[in-house]
């Protein structure tokens, strides 16, 4: 008998769930394609190669829906067996509400580690996709406004030049906390520290202040030190827009990608926070899709007659609250306040404790 009651909730679920998450997709694509349509006019961009874009943009768009599917799917699954009086049946033949949602938990938890997987196998190679489509076709800026503050920037050039820049403003082509190192063979050959750089558009240059340059021989001891703090011009074989359309943004890179670029930031004595918290904030959202079913349930059933109407319009609020609140946790960490992975999880530990007491509060 419960095994056929796990069944029939399971494939009410499910059925939510794939029609919700369509939904949130063609909503998505929609307001992102009205939104961009101008840059695609501007850059005279081939329609073959915006399809592709939004092709490449899908497992992002699925990764941010699963979420709200999920916490729409618990809310109506429920709410509409309680709407049934269903809920009310099993009640009477001694099926507690823990009974009764174990298979929702369980199917939350897989589609929590599957999720994580999809981040790293597709999302981040789609992102990868889509940024490189928008370096070729998208070289125009969009007529609004867009980032003028790039931080914690790290580049490659020509393999063996590495540029580390904290902080960047595009509008000013202004820059902060510049380390620059140059490689051959695998050793280091120079390194350049620099506490402010400006672009000179009309010499084509790179303006340093306050610096120090150190040139190193094959055993990697210095053989040549210049400090100064005067104004020197220095042509460093990058331009703003380098920075700018070469800065790769951690949703490009799997969990190892990102492990193994913070390794390299780390050894090259670049401040490396920023990665570390959105490396352990990719394990963390994963784990969204069970807090919002430990949130949606007890919703339903706290008011069995308004169950829908009120399940529905908290259950979004609560979701909302909680994106606020992750991104005020990796703030936190970003900036030094907390340990990278305890702002990461931050939002997760607050809100699963949340569930967790809403659902033994409402058992009867």
């Amino acid at each position: 008998m419960l095994k056929k009651l796990d069944i029939y909730l399971l494939r009410q679920f499910t059925s939510i769930l794939i029609l919700s998450l369509l939904g949130f997709l063609c909503v998505f694509v929609i307001v992102d394609l009205i939104e961009n349509l101008d840059r695609y006019i501007d850059n005279k961009m081939p329609w073959d190669i915006v399809l592709k874009y939004y092709g490449y943009s899908l497992p992002y768009f699925i990764n941010i829906a699963l979420p709200m599917s999920m916490m729409i799917a618990s809310v109506f699954s429920i709410g509409l067996m309680a709407k049934r009086n269903e809920w009310t049946a099993m009640k009477s033949g001694g099926i507690s509400l823990y009974r009764l949602t174990a298979p929702l938990l369980f199917f939350s938890i897989a589609v929590s580690l599957v999720s994580f997987q999809f981040d790293n196998t597709y999302v981040s190679w789609g992102m990868s996709m889509r940024g490189e489509i928008e370096k070729e076709y998208m070289k125009k800026k969009p007529r609004r406004r867009s980032k003028k503050t790039f931080k914690d920037i790290f580049m490659q050039k020509q393999e063996h030049q590495h540029i580390a820049i904290t902080k960047y403003q595009s509008n000013s082509h202004k820059a902060e906390g510049i380390t620059m190192i140059t490689f051959a063979d695998s050793l280091i050959q120079q390194r350049m520290d620099a506490k402010k750089m400006t672009w000179i558009d009309t010499l084509k240059s790179w303006a340093i202040y306050d610096y120090s340059l150190r040139d190193f021989d094959q055993n990697g001891s210095e053989i040549n030190v210049i400090i100064s703090k005067r104004d020197t011009l220095l042509n460093l074989d990058f331009e703003p827009d380098d920075i700018t359309k070469g800065n790769k943004h951690p949703d490009e890179l799997n969990f190892e990608e990102l492990k193994a670029r913070i390794k390299y930031l780390q050894s090259n004595g670049v401040d490396a926070t920023r990665w570390k918290v959105q490396r352990h904030f990719k394990v963390a959202f994963a784990f969204t899709n069970l807090i919002v079913v430990l949130f949606g349930i007890p919703l339903v059933v706290m008011k069995p007659k308004s169950g829908l109407a009120f399940g529905g319009g908290v259950s979004f609020l609560v979701i909302f609250s909680y994106y606020a609140f992750i991104k005020f946790g990796q703030s936190l960490g970003i900036n030094g306040v907390m340990d990278p992975m305890l702002s990461a999880w931050l939002g997760n530990i607050v809100f699963i404790s949340g569930g967790l007491l809403l659902l033994f509060s409402v058992r009867k």
